[in-house]
């Protein structure tokens, strides 16, 4: 049986002020590498998985220590491709109090941004893989880099690969031109799982769902309007056998609610909420989720409603993390569960 999972995306380097401060504050940066994909490949690795990440990154010190990053922690990064000016980056302005974080891209010209189609020996790396991991981040930030993707899905539905999909829409990195729903929706009409969060969904389907507003464990989902929602959803794209969907309420910078709602053969079921009051770090929660899923589909095959509290274990720990990587164990997960 196939058991490898390949993430393909964007390395970014990520850099704050510390102490919370504004940009505008302090004298120095911090950094961390990170982006979605490869958070997803990290978290599958700590899960003691056997994951591979492609990208492409430049050829300099800055590049070559992404990829020893990502090999530390036991990323299998052989395909890793190298050419360019520059790593994408961003900055962030952590969150603090009632003040909202602030997250600013300079991904323009990067290396991974200018990959095409035939660059990448998708048919060498998938022939021996389960599950091809993408989202809507590597559509959006250049054509070229879309039509890689879309390179990726053909070349995974010839060899039988599973696609998992994380919407993981960005509003400010479309700028090439392309519309944004049309695409991710031929994406989704490609994929055997897909996540994402409630905003996402909506954006993606144009319909509005009963609004989260948790402040406390107890608050109650409408759950008959999410199963009509999702049943339609499913008709309209049926290939799609599973639909994950986190939710979030932030009562403020260090207190979030989180659940999750896990759509699979035509049963909708949640999990429960849990209030995380003690947040160190929201940045790649989702991609925690995702991870958590892929790794419980595995290890759990029978049980989907363990299938979908493992995914919100795995994300609620990620916000106790500093950096983007979710560094929680299976003993960790299994453990809060």
């Amino acid at each position: 049986m196939k058991t490898k999972f390949v993430t393909f995306g964007e390395l970014l380097l990520r850099f704050s002020k510390q102490d919370h401060q504004r940009l505008s504050q302090g004298d120095y940066f911090t950094s961390k590498y990170g982006g979605s994909e490869a958070n997803v490949a990290v978290s599958l690795a700590m899960l003691g998985n056997d994951v591979q990440y492609v990208t492409r990154l430049p050829d300099t010190p800055v590049g070559h220590t992404g990829m020893q990053n990502l090999m530390q922690l036991g990323v299998d990064c052989r395909h890793i491709l190298f050419g360019g000016q520059r790593i994408g980056t961003y900055y962030m302005e952590p969150a603090a109090g009632m003040r909202s974080a602030k997250v600013i891209y300079d991904r323009a010209g990067s290396a991974c941004s200018e990959i095409k189609p035939g660059m990448i020996p998708w048919r060498e790396i998938l022939k021996d893989a389960a599950v091809l991991h993408i989202s809507g981040i590597t559509a959006a930030i250049s054509q070229s880099s879309a039509d890689a993707t879309f390179e990726a899905l053909d070349i995974a539905d010839e060899l039988g690969v599973k696609v998992a999909f994380d919407i993981n829409y960005r509003k400010n990195l479309w700028q090439y031109g392309a519309d944004p729903r049309q695409t991710l929706r031929c994406i989704l009409s490609r994929c055997d799982l897909m996540f994402g969060d409630a905003i996402e969904f909506e954006f993606l389907c144009q319909r509005k769902q009963p609004p989260f507003t948790a402040t406390d464990s107890s608050f109650q989902m409408q759950m008959d309007e999410y199963r009509a929602w999702f049943d339609d959803l499913h008709k309209e794209f049926p290939r799609c056998k599973k639909w994950l969907m986190g939710m979030r309420n932030i009562v403020a910078s260090n207190h979030h609610l989180l659940t999750a709602l896990l759509w699979t053969d035509g049963e909708l079921l949640k999990a429960p909420i849990n209030d995380i009051n003690g947040v160190v770090d929201a940045s790649g929660v989702g991609d925690a989720f995702m991870a958590g899923m892929l790794h419980a589909l595995r290890a759990y095959p029978d049980d989907s409603q363990m299938q979908l509290n493992y995914s919100l274990a795995a994300s609620t720990l990620k916000n106790t993390i500093p950096g983007d990587f979710n560094l929680a164990t299976d003993e960790e997960i299994t453990a809060l569960l």
